[in-house]
């Protein structure tokens, strides 16, 4: 006999995707991986403003789901570098084709030639 996965909700990908990623914060945090920023500080610096307290619980949910992992790159006090794993790497198609309809549906978003630049300057910059 075959175990069952128990899902919180149900076992749709969807409604199992919206409970790691379906909040106001966690996609921008991925998203600010893919444009090269990786310790705390950078993180507050987005124009979003995210709170330090939900950042915090942000960036442990995405450890937890293997989506990040930490690297120390300090010991006192201890400090850490953010990376995508290939798990949220493989999150890109999704968040381009977000900007894709944002540009079509949302005047004047960022478009993504222009991100796509970004995110390129800052792989050449580390």
């Amino acid at each position: 006999m075959k175990s069952q996965m128990k899902f919180k909700r149900s076992a749709c990908a969807i409604a199992n995707i919206l409970d790691i990623l379906g909040d106001k914060w966690t996609l921008l945090v991925v998203r600010d991986l893919y444009m090269g920023k990786k310790i705390y500080s950078e993180f507050q610096q987005s124009p979003e403003n995210i709170p330090s307290n939900i950042l915090a619980e942000r960036l442990k949910r995405l450890e937890s789901a293997g989506i990040i992992n930490k690297q120390s790159y300090q010991e006192r006090p201890v400090r850490y570098a953010y990376h995508l794993t290939d798990k949220g790497e493989a999150l890109a198609p999704v968040l381009k084709e977000m900007v894709i309809w944002g540009n079509k549906f949302i005047p004047e978003t960022i478009s993504l030639e222009r991100i796509e630049k970004l995110i390129a300057r800052n792989k050449t910059n580390t």
